[in-house]
């Protein structure tokens, strides 16, 4: 090249870019207007499963719960696409959330004191034995302690209605969605064991319909199953059998709201720790608003109608939940979790059943 030639370096390709840095930034900048992934086709895929689980649920008599389940982990392929991730996400945490402020309608407060003194605290020490059993169950087990909170309250309160609201206190960063999913499959699993097995041992005990109800509302997980054990005992078992289970139910919210108090978010960030505190105040808003629905129900009449169509609701936003929390599980880590996994559910049942037989036998 010629002494004092002039060379205009902005005409040459990136001339001046010594180390790359303009060419990166050009290649690797987002486009300005990415479009949005739409939630229809997730939602789609799991309002089918859901809709199949359903279908089968009604003709065999099966839960509907661990139906959904079921259906969701073998349509698990469709989580692969990232078009579905949206409305998966969506349907697992907005229809959680909207399902248990449902369940609102279901009980209230006159209901639990029907109960007696006696009877609640019995009914509260069956719980507590449970969340108990379940984290010495875990402990030994070798599970995360955050897995055996799942798992104990879960049983101690309403199954899968309380393993949704839980987790979306412990956070999927704590127990993964695959621990989540067995968690909610020996949940389920168990309250249909239970529902077929417990009015029989009730009536090989020659428990009267009272400790029949009692044991059964108390010690069976999932609503559903709950009361439907208690009217295969009789039409008496099963009507104190709901009242006992719907006393579990109400407690939700106040184990919640322990629960996200005693967790927090999970923030290392000791710089905030005084703000994190005030944030762990503040009850979930599905919470508190369990609470407003709870206590509008106590306080007016709400027509039978609305309250069975809200249950319908709940149980299918609940089903939507859990069905696309299946889909989004991945099996292989399934596989590799092991029986082991199974062991807070197991110990917080067996516990729960001898705590309600002793105090159904000794109080009531």
């Amino acid at each position: 090249m010629a002494h004092g030639t002039n060379i205009d370096w902005n005409s040459l390709p990136h001339g001046g870019d010594l180390y790359g840095e303009i060419h990166l930034a050009e290649t690797t900048r987002p486009p300005a207007d990415k479009p949005k992934v739409p939630m229809f086709p997730g939602l789609a895929a799991c309002g089918v499963a859901s809709a199949a689980a359903a279908w089968l649920s009604d003709h065999y008599h099966f839960p509907i719960i661990l139906l959904g389940l079921l259906v969701g982990l073998s349509l698990n392929f469709i989580a692969q696409d990232p078009r579905t991730h949206r409305g998966l996400d969506f349907a697992a945490r907005t229809c959680l959330r909207l399902g248990i402020v449902a369940l609102g309608l279901q009980v209230t407060f006159t209901q639990i004191g029907a109960l007696g003194a006696a009877p609640f605290l019995a009914l509260l020490a069956v719980m507590v034995c449970a969340f108990l059993a379940a984290l010495a169950g875990g402990r030994i087990a070798g599970q995360s302690r955050y897995a055996n909170i799942l798992a104990g309250g879960a049983t101690a309160i309403c199954g899968a209605s309380a393993a949704l609201a839980l987790y979306g206190v412990i956070g999927k960063d704590r127990v993964s969605q695959a621990q989540f999913a067995l968690t909610l499959v020996g949940i389920s699993l168990a309250s249909a064991f239970a529902m077929s097995v417990y009015p029989m041992l009730a009536a090989e005990l020659h428990l009267s319909d009272r400790q029949a109800g009692f044991l059964i509302g108390a010690s069976i997980h999932d609503v559903a199953q709950a009361i439907g054990g208690g009217y295969a005992f009789s039409d008496a078992a099963g009507s104190y059998a709901t009242i006992v289970k719907l006393a579990r139910v109400a407690l939700l919210a106040p184990v919640v709201a322990l629960a996200s108090l005693a967790l927090g978010n999970g923030d290392a960030d000791n710089a905030s720790s005084r703000s994190s505190f005030w944030r762990r105040l503040a009850l979930p808003w599905f919470i508190t608003a369990f609470f407003g629905v709870l206590a509008l129900n106590s306080l007016i009449t709400i027509p039978a109608s609305l309250s069975q169509s809200a249950l319908i609701g709940s149980k299918a936003l609940l089903l939507l939940a859990v069905t696309a929390t299946a889909i989004r599980s991945r099996m292989d880590l399934l596989m590799q979790m092991g029986w082991r996994a199974t062991v807070p559910v197991i110990t917080a049942t067996c516990a729960s059943f001898v705590a309600a037989l002793l105090f159904a036998v000794v109080i009531l």
